[in-house]
């Protein structure tokens, strides 16, 4: 399979993109230049490699999420410019 230039008008129309006659002989050139390399990876013998998430062996760096210090209700509210009930008012956002 190969890109033509009706190939690149067609992706370039469907991302609101202009290109320039030469921009897009560019592109042409470039896109076949990416299918050859995929081409090239499909011979590739993968059959003994595990398949991986991510390249580096990551683990979770995130500590527990424990409450170590809180706000009662009156003074998380004790600043607030119009509380009601309980509960902190805003204006209306429509």
């Amino acid at each position: 399979m190969s890109v033509t230039l009706k190939d690149v008008d067609y992706v370039a129309a469907l991302s609101h993109l202009r290109f320039s006659d030469e921009e897009r002989e560019q592109m042409v050139d470039q896109m076949n230049t990416i299918l050859t390399y995929m081409e090239k990876l499909k011979t590739l013998e993968t059959s003994d490699v595990p398949p991986t998430t991510h390249v580096l062996k990551l683990k979770n760096v995130f500590r527990e999420d424990v409450v170590e210090e809180a706000l009662t209700q009156e003074e998380a509210l004790q600043n607030a410019p119009a509380p009601d009930k309980g509960h902190f008012t805003v204006p209306k956002v429509l």
